[in-house]
């Protein structure tokens, strides 16, 4: 077999495995996953709920901090650090019993998400702000609301103090935009809006 081959996962019987996942305790993930032939993961509220719901559980479970998170129709992102380099654990859990609930719930049959979830590692501060940033404007660029605080199903309510969270661990991002809470929850609301602009 071609080195080059065998270098992106090996091979059995001509068929190219997949790549292996990096993982790391050090660095922080953006996580995404998305629905089937671009379908739709989540119907009503109650399928929104039921997902932060598992997605909660999953996080304290697996001791994850959560920078940022947004459940679209059809994906999801969401930026955190897994201290026990169990992201692969974690998601097939998550994505594996939000699938099936989904599933029984409608009346389907069949995968909820095309393939494997989407890690990005995010390599520096910079990095995650960009992606704090960005997840949150997922439904503002996509036409779903005018403003991230409309939305949601998404950490920027909590982030910027509109709401309360047991399970989102917002204290890395918002330290990087003050010493008191309430300043860098306004900081942190100044920086999104104004990556709104084109």
């Amino acid at each position: 077999m071609p080195a080059s081959r065998r270098a992106a996962g090996g091979a059995y019987g001509g068929v190219v495995g997949r790549e292996l996942r990096i993982r790391t305790d050090e660095q922080p993930y953006h996580v995404t996953s998305r629905g089937i032939r671009r379908l739709l993961v989540y119907e009503d509220a109650l399928d929104y709920a039921k997902f932060e719901q598992l997605l909660a559980r999953v996080v304290k479970r697996h001791d994850w901090p959560v920078h940022a998170y947004c459940q679209m129709p059809n994906h999801f992102h969401v930026a955190l650090h897994t201290p026990e380099c169990d992201i692969s654990e974690g998601m097939w859990w998550l994505n594996g019993v939000y699938a099936r609930w989904f599933n029984e719930r409608h009346g389907y049959s069949g995968h909820v998400f095309e393939s494997r979830f989407g890690t990005e590692i995010i390599e520096s501060n910079a990095h995650l702000l960009n992606v704090a940033s960005y997840v949150p404007l997922n439904p503002v660029r996509a036409g779903l609301c005018r403003r991230p605080e409309q939305w949601r199903w998404s950490s920027y309510r909590v982030a910027t103090g509109r709401s309360t969270s047991s399970w989102l661990d917002l204290n890395w991002l918002l330290a990087q935009f003050g010493r008191d809470r309430a300043s860098a929850q306004r900081g942190y609301e100044r920086y999104v809006l104004s990556r709104m602009a084109p």
